[in-house]
């Protein structure tokens, strides 16, 4: 019974692949893009390595920092203030790639500890590709590891 039921099932799995490749051919033939679809918003991307100081970004991880902390872990903890805020690379990456700036600072929280941030500023990463986006991790506050370990991958 066991050999009935093995070659039912090799014979099944060698019919659906057969299937494939014949409905492949029965299909449309593909067909070139017209001149419309060639020329239409398909120019590539245009940077230009417009990306903000370091300081620009720091509002906006305080911000995103109080708010993930409140909503996601039901924490008090917000950055009061940075110092040491300094670049560490500005396009790193072959030229092809986004242009990004990675910057580094000490961050002091609420609760008295100061703490290192690693953060990327991003030419045309904001909503919508509308200004720059901004990447941030705070070394020791990563609790769901998205930069894991220790924030070693906000960093270049």
């Amino acid at each position: 019974m066991r050999r009935l039921f093995g070659f039912l099932r090799t014979s099944s799995v060698l019919a659906a692949l057969l299937a494939v490749p014949g409905a492949m051919m029965c299909g449309p033939a593909a067909q070139a893009a017209s001149p419309l679809e060639m020329n239409f918003w398909l120019s590539g991307p245009r940077y230009d390595g417009n990306v903000p100081p370091c300081e620009a970004a720091l509002d906006k991880i305080s911000t995103r920092f109080a708010e993930k902390e409140s909503r996601f872990w039901n924490s008090p903890l917000q950055i009061t203030s940075f110092t040491a805020v300094r670049e560490v690379a500005f396009r790193p990456w072959p030229t092809d790639t986004i242009p990004r700036r990675w910057c580094t600072a000490s961050a002091t929280l609420n609760d008295g500890r100061t703490r290192q941030v690693h953060y990327s500023l991003i030419e045309d990463g904001g909503f919508a590709a509308y200004g720059s986006g901004v990447d941030f991790c705070v070394v020791g506050l990563d609790r769901d590891w998205a930069y894991s370990p220790r924030c070693n991958a906000a960093k270049p």
